[in-house]
């Protein structure tokens, strides 16, 4: 079992920066691959970014390319997500997900544990 807390979140203005946070409680947390989505109101949940467990490869969505990278730090349990030059359209709760066995990082249904959440909101 493996439980995940995101913090970081936060309000910005448009072009500002966060670092979003999650830390897993697990003693094996190198065996799993982390992944970031995120879900505004009314919209379904979608995939931001994703790294494998050992953190040399991550994945984006098309968006984030550029403005956000996702980084595990193993010793410490921990992914971040760093968001930059945020937009309005990034207003959503960010959720940090893991799994140890994942066919494709971009599915919510790939990914068994889920952090509960942290709410950023971008104003313009």
């Amino acid at each position: 079992q493996v439980q995940l807390v995101e913090a970081g979140g936060g309000l910005v203005q448009a072009g500002g920066s966060l670092i979003l946070s999650c830390t897993a409680s697990t003693r094996s947390f190198s065996s799993y691959a982390m992944g970031w989505f995120r879900q505004a109101p009314g919209k379904e949940r979608e995939f931001v970014a994703y790294s494998n467990r050992v953190g040399s490869g991550s994945y984006y969505v098309a968006l984030a390319k550029g403005r956000f990278t996702i980084s595990i730090d193993n010793p410490k349990n921990t992914v971040t997500l760093q968001l930059n030059n945020l937009k309005p359209d990034d207003t959503a709760v960010y959720y940090c997900a893991a799994d140890a066995r994942i066919r494709d990082f971009r599915l919510v249904s790939n990914y068994g544990y889920w952090g509960q959440g942290t709410q950023v909101t971008v104003s313009s």
